[in-house]
């Protein structure tokens, strides 16, 4: 239920600040996109860009399980198996959640990953290599940071954050394209109280679209990167920081390499790597950093 008021209220949130800044600007008289009033526009974007985000969160179980080929437990076949249910059971029990459903999925590097509609509903799957390659302290310490994710609502929250993200780039790609095409036409469209619908309009609305939500995905990566420090403190709290930090020490040996569809990488324990500029875009922070984030803490 706080989660349903938490959307809402962003929703409300971002349709009365658009609504202000475009009447403190005089920018509705400008946007009347495609016949959209300004409250319509916000109310388009609001629906699109929020809802587009949480039916992708609605559909992410399924889709994981499908593009990972993951085999969700249900009666173990070996002891691995079992002790993997006991071990996510003991960390949901102490994170005060409900027991996620537990996979393994194929994977030559080590890499795990959560998801799912809420914390009681939750998807938690590891790699094959992950289980071949790492201890069971250091399995233990993994689980434990997925664990972390869905206590802390991570997927939830960050699918929040991409619908707002989402909203502003519909909206303001649309605003801006209101005004070029009002400046290609020497006022006429508004003059005449017809809409934005030039050419003018639509490459504007295409190109920025683009622009803003790269600039957009730089936030969202933002948050994601914080969250893995907040999902390593959980895990630490879970399993020991010792265990934690000998998991990412470990996970040294194949970051960066990851089998995980784009959709759902984000999601996982291990990230890509990047450079310059493109740390902008990484989903995790570096491993250094996150040991470090551990050693800090104590």
């Amino acid at each position: 239920m706080k989660r349903v008021l938490l959307f809402v209220a962003t929703n409300l949130a971002v349709l009365v600040l658009f609504t202000l800044i475009a009447r403190i600007f005089g920018i509705d008289q400008y946007v009347t996109a495609n016949g959209y009033s300004f409250p319509g526009l916000l109310l388009f974007a609001a629906l699109f860009g929020m809802g587009g985000a949480f039916v992708s969160l609605a559909m992410s179980r399924r889709i994981a399980l499908w593009q990972t080929h993951a085999q969700v437990i249900g009666q173990p076949q070996s002891e691995t198996e079992r002790w993997l249910l006991a071990t996510v059971a003991e960390h949901a029990r102490s994170a005060g959640i409900g027991m996620p459903e537990v996979a393994v999925y194929e994977g030559p590097e080590m890499n795990a990953f959560a998801t799912g509609m809420n914390r009681n509903h939750a998807l938690v799957a590891v790699s094959s290599g992950l289980l071949e390659n790492m201890d069971r302290e250091q399995v233990r310490a993994v689980l434990g940071h997925e664990i972390g994710h869905v206590a802390n609502g991570d997927m939830v929250t960050l699918t929040l954050i991409q619908g707002v993200v989402n909203t502003f780039v519909i909206v303001a790609a649309r605003i801006v394209g209101g005004v070029v095409d009002s400046w290609m036409s020497g006022g006429r469209n508004r003059e005449q109280g017809g809409s934005a619908g030039g050419i003018g309009y639509f490459v504007t609305v295409m190109v920025l679209e683009v622009v803003f939500g790269i600039l957009a995905s730089m936030i969202v990566m933002a948050f994601s990167r914080w969250r893995e420090f907040r999902a390593d403190a959980a895990g630490a709290q879970l399993a020991g920081r010792g265990a934690m930090i000998s998991a990412l020490q470990r996970l040294g040996a194949t970051y960066g390499e990851s089998t995980l569809p784009k959709t759902i990488a984000a999601f996982g324990i291990s990230g890509h790597m990047a450079h310059g500029l493109r740390r902008l875009f990484m989903s995790h922070p570096p491993l250094e950093e996150r040991i470090a984030a551990l050693r800090a803490a104590a």
